[in-house]
């Protein structure tokens, strides 16, 4: 297929270039010259002005947006809106809150053209392992950019608790994918098969499985990217904390009879083998600790995104009680004030799977 690329950040300059490996022609646009540059070098056709790339696509067209939440991400769409012709596609595939999805899918509407959200996950290491997306919009669109979320997505390699037949059901009349894993990322292969039963044969084909899913009507796919990302502070949170009572069980505050020294490492490590706590989580703690055994280059302030904001006043819209997740987001505010090593366990997996860099502390405390 054809489409636009508008950003060409961590992961909009990856997508890029997974979308060109699997034969896609795509156009971008960047205000960064170099990353536009970098772009071309790859096979994609650059474009000096959002104007330039629009004119550059054939209609129907689909232009993905990969640019900050935000005012980024709402003067783009504005710029688009008055660019693009009826039956052309607008694709977020940010950290968009749902509710302005809505909105945004609305006043596109009535000029006849399609609005697409995309909750993508993959981080830094999306170009070789793939990206997991959850996608909202209308359906028959969704289907046409079927090609375009086919390559981005992992595909059906078997991952911990799947088994290889199942995908074959969810695959059904697709080619068969290599399980074995071969892009130098960690994987985690050692949990027995599920027991799931596969879809019936009056089912369609699902692409669950292959890591992308359309799962209902404009804002749903970031609905449920927002929840996914609460649920991640819950679970780093928990990491987090375990490891640092695993630490301080060597601290002098602990009866000597009950001390112990332990490499952290070495557990995260086996905690990879066949634990129920395996996970791509502990994979990415797994290597901050090989790289750094103390943590000590984190200086443990950790920051939000908004995505865990949004899932805790969407509890509190809903009635529904979240302990973990809004205790884990107010950790994170705690962090700003004060350093621990359960903040820096936080800092290196934020920096393992998004590259996010440390903002300097502007609170009190070491």
């Amino acid at each position: 297929m054809q489409m636009g690329m508008v950003g060409l950040g961590r992961m909009g300059g990856n997508m890029t270039r997974r979308l060109l490996r699997g034969g896609h022609e795509v156009v971008v646009y960047d205000h960064s010259g170099e990353a536009v540059g970098q772009a071309e070098k790859a096979g994609a056709s650059g474009a000096s002005t959002l104007h330039g790339l629009v004119t550059a696509l054939r209609p129907p067209r689909s232009v993905w947006v990969m640019v900050p939440a935000g005012d980024a991400t709402e003067r783009t769409v504005d710029e688009l809106f008055g660019l693009m012709s009826p039956g052309d596609t607008v694709i977020d595939g940010g950290n968009t809150y749902f509710k302005d999805d809505v909105a945004r899918a609305e006043r596109l509407s009535a000029r006849g053209l399609h609005y697409v959200d995309v909750g993508t996950s993959g981080g830094v290491w999306g170009l070789e392992r793939g990206y997991c997306m959850t996608i909202g919009g209308p359906a028959e669109i969704v289907e046409r950019l079927d090609p375009l979320f086919d390559t981005l997505a992992p595909g059906p390699g078997t991952d911990a608790g799947q088994d290889a037949n199942q995908n074959a059901g969810y695959d059904a009349g697709r080619e068969s994918g290599d399980a074995s894993d071969t892009t130098g990322a960690p994987s985690s292969t050692d949990a027995p098969p599920s027991t799931d039963a596969p879809p019936s044969t009056g089912d369609p084909p699902s692409t669950a499985r292959r890591g992308y899913v359309h799962v209902g009507p404009a804002g749903a796919g970031h609905f449920v990217k927002m929840i996914h990302n609460g649920i991640e502070y819950g679970m780093m949170q928990a990491f987090a904390e375990g490891l640092e009572i695993l630490r301080e069980s060597g601290s002098e505050r602990v009866d000597p009879r009950h001390r112990y020294d332990l490499d952290l490492h070495d557990i995260a490590e086996v905690w990879r083998h066949g634990s129920v706590v395996s996970s791509w989580l502990l994979d990415l703690l797994e290597i901050a600790l090989r790289e750094d055994r103390d943590l000590s280059a984190y200086s443990g302030h950790v920051q939000d995104s908004g995505e865990g904001r949004w899932t805790v006043q969407t509890a509190i819209e809903e009635d529904v009680p979240a302990h973990v997740l809004t205790a884990s987001l107010f950790t994170r505010f705690q962090s700003r004030q004060e350093q621990s090593y359960a903040m820096r366990v936080l800092s290196a997996l934020r920096h393992q799977f998004g590259g996010h860099v440390e903002q300097q502390k502007t609170g009190g405390g070491p």
